[in-house]
């Protein structure tokens, strides 16, 4: 079984890998459940790192006079990566002096 995203292999599960797995999980739904849980993984990891840009931004927002803020999650993301105040991860990281 290979992982991919975006056509970039990621890992794949040898034969044995799976027949491990497989000893507890039938092979009958092995690759539903497999993909269940990547699903999960990632859901999961994006619901915190929503919940952690929001705890940081509905302050910010309120702060710099933004009166209506959006109910949807996507919405939202995009008004906070709209702010000109806005830095990525990475930006953020090459901003910290070296110590």
């Amino acid at each position: 079984m290979k992982i991919s995203v975006d056509d970039l292999e990621i890992f794949t599960l040898s034969k044995v890998q799976k027949q491990v797995i497989m000893n507890d999980i039938s092979e009958d739904i092995f690759e539903e459940d497999m993909c269940r849980r990547l699903e999960y993984t990632l859901i999961h990891k994006y619901e915190q790192c929503l919940s952690r840009l929001q705890k940081e931004w509905v302050p910010k927002l309120k702060e710099i006079g933004v009166e209506s803020i959006p109910l949807n999650d996507e919405s939202f993301a995009e008004l906070i990566f709209s702010q000109p105040e806005y830095k990525s991860r990475k930006i953020r990281d090459l901003e910290v002096p070296n110590l």
